[in-house]
């Protein structure tokens, strides 16, 4: 089995630039505009800096200091705006990148594809299940190459894994977990303050939003915390952790939903939990999110971010690496040999394959080196991307019902090909948002 390291990564991808960039003039460059360039969106724009194939010809930010930084990285004399419709109509941007806060995302994708541009946006794709339906229809109406920036779906190892329990290495999985575990206790974000920073439009970063007043925290990065702009780290995290299960079991969408949490013990002015589990049932398969932030004790025996309880073993994953304990099943115990028997000889299992590396803090930035190659690529050959927006949608969705439960207390019940609530409909209404006037989703 190839093993897949970090490091290993980077150095690939550093190679292959370097290989790209001495082979490639300007004119075949992939020209990228790119919309919100702060923190994560630094993070992608370093990832594309990657590949010599591309070239960085505008920048969009409310902040202009982050626009010069990411015009100092670029090497290159970008183009600043600080009106996202402005860049859309700039004719030198051939495809876009969009990590902005995820209540901007359904409105810039919609636009960007209307305006002829190729699109790669960050997770999790929409707010509400609504607008990204609505995504997946304008991307393909317009054909448009669309990337979601749920990255491990560009990781070979992950690949090699998904298609391993695929093919029934592990039997057949009855639990998917995924965990979010982080001690965020006592203080959490804190309070935040209420004076924003000089020439820092609000009223343009609510956007679509309702209208409330400032809050650092609901600004930058701790937006993610406050349900006018996310769903929260059932939507944040949770969507990487579906949407690679989604991948191992071939499944598209749960039959239902059931949540159950809180803000137990974290002193700020959040307003998702600290600590909740959200169950959904896919229909011969149960899987569960895991969120706790008022303790960082490991949810597993291997500290893995997944696992997969299958009938002949459970698979452990981290971002770039996986194992597989074998189960003894009866059929081992009366001894007979199975299919994961012959694979542990050939080094699947725990005795051959090296332990699990620890967890690292970060994104994954040699995977988004990869998910942004894949990209780059697809513009060009006009294939579908690895995550395309139509599984971004079915991902970022299960997880949304997820929020949505947690919410409305309840256990929903969920109709995939219509898209709404067959029990509840108080959640059917939170299914979409009305924007505030005079923003449209087109």
């Amino acid at each position: 089995m190839s093993d897949f390291s970090r490091r290993g990564f980077q150095r690939a991808a550093a190679v292959t630039a370097i290989s790209y960039s001495r082979v490639l003039g300007a004119n075949d460059r992939v020209q990228m505009g790119y919309i919100g360039v702060g923190n994560r969106g630094d993070q992608v724009h370093d990832a594309f800096l990657e590949w010599g194939d591309q070239t960085t010809v505008a920048l969009c930010d409310l902040r202009e200091d982050y626009m010069e930084f990411a015009a100092r990285k670029s090497r290159a004399n970008p183009k600043k705006y600080n009106d996202y419709k402005k860049l859309l109509d700039d004719k030198d941007v051939e495809a876009v990148v969009i990590a902005t806060p995820d209540h901007w995302h359904a409105l810039m994708c919609v636009d960007a594809c209307r305006a002829g541009k190729d699109v790669y946006v960050e997770k999790p794709l929409s707010l509400t299940v609504s607008e990204g339906r609505r995504m997946v229809q304008v991307a393909q109406e317009t054909r448009r190459v669309t990337q979601v920036g749920i990255h491990r779906r560009s990781v070979p190892v992950l690949r090699e894994a998904a298609e391993f329990v695929r093919s029934g290495g592990i039997g057949h999985v009855t639990v998917a977990k995924g965990y979010h575990v982080q001690n965020e206790w006592p203080n959490g974000i804190g309070k935040g303050e209420d004076a924003p920073p000089p020439d820092f439009d609000w009223d343009k970063w609510l956007g679509p939003a309702p209208k409330v007043p400032y809050n650092r925290n609901r600004a930058f990065y701790n937006f993610r915390w406050f349900y006018d702009y996310s769903g929260g780290q059932i939507t944040n995290f949770g969507v990487h952790y579906m949407d690679m299960i989604r991948w191992c079991l071939g499944k598209e969408a749960p039959k239902s939903v059931v949540a159950l949490g809180g803000r137990y013990a974290v002193n700020d002015n959040r307003e998702i939990p600290d600590t909740c589990e959200v169950l959904w049932d896919f229909g011969d398969t149960l899987v569960i999110f895991c969120q706790y932030n008022a303790n960082g004790a490991p949810g597993n025996a291997r500290n893995a971010e997944l696992e997969l309880r299958g009938t002949k073993g459970t698979m452990y994953l981290q971002s770039g690496r996986w194992e597989v304990v074998p189960e003894r099943t009866t059929d081992v115990l009366f001894g007979k040999r199975t299919p994961l028997d012959r694979q542990t000889e050939r080094g699947y299992g725990p005795s051959k394959k090296p332990a699990m590396e620890p967890k690292t803090a970060g994104t994954g930035s040699a995977e988004t080196n990869w998910h942004a190659r894949n990209f780059l690529d697809c513009v060009k050959s006009r294939q579908k991307c690895n995550c395309d927006i139509l599984d971004g949608h079915l991902s970022t969705s299960a997880t949304i019902l997820g929020h949505l439960s947690l919410r409305t207390h309840s256990l929903l019940d969920w109709d995939a090909k219509a898209e709404r609530f067959t029990n509840n409909e108080k959640a059917n209404q939170l299914l979409q948002y009305r924007y505030r006037a005079p923003y449209k989703l087109g």
